[in-house]
């Protein structure tokens, strides 16, 4: 798991080793498309239009030397654009630094484990497999071609774990995610993979990770744990609203499925752990997990929005719009080391505002296209709704 975290520092001495990086970062807050940007790109027709408009953007550079302009193949090279921007932030670092940077990576290392598995239980290709996985996420060629080709039963998956997974830096997550089940289950950690559905695996691994990320951040000290620290709980009552949320209506919301299985899904952090993630163990429908979300204020209003139905945002879209929030604000302090996990999370949102839009206008969808969040927007009602 994490190892001992030494100090960033304080005023007075994170520049020393941290100032490069983060000054660095902190420029690549002007890249961000601006509301003007915004305007321009939902009054576009076309996919060209889309592209003319972007090429006068920091994007006009990744969108060169695309032939055709796709939601898709915009996604790929702004993703590809923003882990160029992440590579070259990492070789900037020294520790601790460094491994809160290799941190953010391991959950994109997680999905893409998870992607690969789930695709080769249904026999796709492998080659459109390692597409799809996340850049950021991605281990040496033979390693991501190797995990898929593990036969499907309990001795290929305890061979996957042994021979592959236990070298990749997510190893420990499975490890004990691996003695974890068997203990619970009271078997062979050879069939725990071959029992228990993929996205039970991948919520176990998420789990791990923001517990560890969270004990790391703890052990920095200083502003970094505190405005990290914050963002990693919230993250975690997030995954915990989710994982209820999508029970429902599933064999996890089952009465003895709630208390054993359900349970150990829910991380160990968070505003909601300790209480509150006791009350969600007993929760059996929409309606109990709404009066176990009006105990906590800065759930209930997304809930509530979510409970009432027929408006206009999900509740994915509340939580989009809190987190924007939250990570715009840490860039409004400095000597932390949150504002590196903040450019990435950002950076994300924007990405699936362009995919919203382009799909929107690709489909003719013009009445959809502003339901998207903006980033550093001087229109969101937490900056008081001014304009330029």
């Amino acid at each position: 798991m994490a190892p001992k975290a030494s100090s960033p520092g304080d005023l007075t001495t994170f520049n020393i080793l941290h100032g490069l990086p983060e000054a660095l970062v902190r420029g690549m807050r002007s890249s961000f498309l601006q509301d003007a940007d915004y305007h321009h790109l939902t009054q576009c027709e076309t996919l060209d239009d889309i592209r003319l408009n972007l090429s006068e953007s920091d994007y006009a550079d990744a969108l060169a030397d695309s032939a055709t302009m796709t939601p898709a193949s915009l996604q790929k090279a702004a993703i590809d654009k923003l882990v160029t921007e992440f590579k070259y932030l990492r070789t900037q670092t020294v520790e601790p630094l460094s491994t809160f940077m290799d941190f953010i990576t391991y959950e994109y290392m997680i999905e893409n484990v998870m992607l690969l598995l789930k695709g080769a239980l249904s026999g796709r290709d492998i080659n459109d497999l390692i597409e799809q996985c996340h850049p950021l996420g991605m281990f040496k060629e033979s390693t991501m071609r190797s995990i898929p080709t593990f036969e499907n039963s309990s001795k290929g998956y305890a061979d996957l774990y042994q021979t592959v997974l236990v070298d990749t830096p997510v190893g420990p997550y499975f490890a004990v995610f691996l003695q974890e089940t068997a203990q619970h289950r009271g078997s062979d950690a050879r069939n725990v993979l071959e029992e228990v559905e993929i996205e039970i695996i991948k919520s176990s691994l998420i789990k791990y990770w923001l517990e560890d990320f969270t004990h790391f951040v703890e052990q920095l000290g200083g502003d970094t744990a505190t405005i990290m620290g914050e963002l990693l709980k919230v993250r975690a009552d997030t995954n915990a609203i989710n994982i209820t949320l999508n029970s429902f209506g599933t064999p996890l919301n089952e009465p003895a499925m709630r208390a054993a299985d359900r349970k150990r899904l829910y991380p160990a952090v968070g505003h909601l752990y300790p209480a509150g993630i006791s009350m969600l163990v007993d929760v059996q429908d929409e309606e109990e997990l709404g009066r176990v979300l009006e105990l906590f204020p800065q759930y209930a209003a997304i809930w509530n929005m979510h409970a009432g139905g027929g408006g206009d945002k999900s509740i994915d879209d509340g939580f989009y719009e809190r987190d924007v929030q939250m990570l715009e604000l840490a860039f409004e302090s400095q000597m932390h080391f949150a504002v590196f996990y903040a450019y990435v999370k950002l950076k994300e949102q924007e990405i699936r505002n362009l995919v919203w839009i382009s799909e929107c206008i690709l489909q003719q969808q013009k009445d959809e296209i502003n339901k998207f969040v903006p980033v550093f927007s001087h229109h969101c009602p937490w900056r008081g709704g001014k304009k330029h």
